[in-house]
């Protein structure tokens, strides 16, 4: 792809209208390359790590977190990176894919278990790796960060805070900026998800009623964020106010466009966050019905010994 001419700030100027294919295209951002690849090789090590020792890592963990990662280099290494800097409804499928399904994948792979059973301890008085990560996430900001009191007002305040203010406009106008908001709008969904889904250990742990209402708390937040952007009868921001005559499209329509990109997407996280929740429901139920039955072979049922002995006890009262 041409991406000769430039406009304000680096932005493409010259960029042909959008289609799939030409978005698909390899555009890469150092950065999230960089991240991306780190990400994998540090994950890898640890899964090839715990097999030397003989230890097991679910096939599905790996292939959730991989799969994380490349949802992540899909929109940020890739021509949809260019064309979201012009246009809106791109911009937003990447906000989307990099703020609630990237997340959620990634936290699937459960990188934080994964770490401390593969990093080795430092030994008796010294400090390592796996202590700095413990130390981590005991820590008061961990347990403050990952508080719904915090998460969810930081999960709605990443939207409205943001694309209704100078603030937004502010950061397209340069690459640190743009790579910047990126990086937020990722650890958002991170720390929003991290305690719902409960598959990593972290300082914040509600139990399974408790994550599906922190989990629906968020969500009309993107719903009604989305509808604003489809009914505004103009352009509600300004980087996206002048589009590119090469790409033949009104600001409006594409922003219109936007928004109904949030709207629907707002309900993807739902599903699969849910699913994930009652899986993991059903699996500790079924866990805890085996501990019940190895505790009875173990003590010969007592409870139920008990329970006969008492029923027998009221018989022989009633003669």
């Amino acid at each position: 792809m041409d991406h000769s001419g430039h406009g304000e700030h680096g932005m493409q100027t010259d960029l042909p209208p959008f289609t799939l294919g030409r978005g698909l295209e390899l555009s890469v951002d150092p950065v999230f390359l960089a991240g991306c690849l780190l990400g994998l090789a540090l994950y890898g090590w640890a899964v090839l790590r715990l097999r030397r020792r003989g230890d097991a890592w679910p096939v599905s963990r790996t292939v959730f977190f991989t799969v994380g990662v490349l949802s992540i280099a899909l929109v940020m290494c890739t021509a949809l990176n260019d064309y979201g800097m012009v246009m809106f409804s791109v911009h937003m499928v990447q906000h989307m894919v990099i703020s609630m399904l990237s997340p959620i994948l990634l936290l699937l792979g459960a990188p934080v278990t994964l770490a401390l059973r593969a990093l080795p301890p430092a030994g008796r008085g010294r400090t390592g790796p796996r202590e700095l990560l413990l130390a981590l996430l005991h820590s008061r900001y961990m347990k403050i960060v990952t508080h719904p009191a915090f998460t969810i007002p930081m999960f709605i305040a990443s939207l409205y805070g943001l694309y209704f203010t100078p603030l937004f406009d502010f950061l397209m106008g340069s690459r640190a900026g743009h790579i910047g908001m990126m990086v937020h709008f990722l650890a958002v969904g991170l720390v929003f998800f991290w305690p719902i889904m409960g598959v990593d250990p972290g300082p914040h742990r509600p139990g399974y009623v408790m994550r599906m209402l922190e989990l629906f708390a968020g969500m009309p937040f993107h719903a009604f964020f989305g509808i604003a952007l489809m009914m505004a009868s103009e352009p509600m921001v300004r980087a996206y106010a002048d589009p590119p005559a090469s790409l033949g499209i009104s600001a409006l329509s594409d922003q219109n466009a936007a928004g109904g990109i949030a709207w629907a997407f707002s309900e993807i996280p739902s599903v699969l966050v849910l699913i994930a929740l009652v899986f993991q429901w059903y699996r500790s139920e079924q866990r805890q019905a085996v501990r019940k039955d190895r505790a009875a072979d173990r003590d010969g049922d007592k409870e139920l010994e008990a329970y006969n002995a008492y029923l027998a006890s009221l018989q022989a009262r009633s003669r």
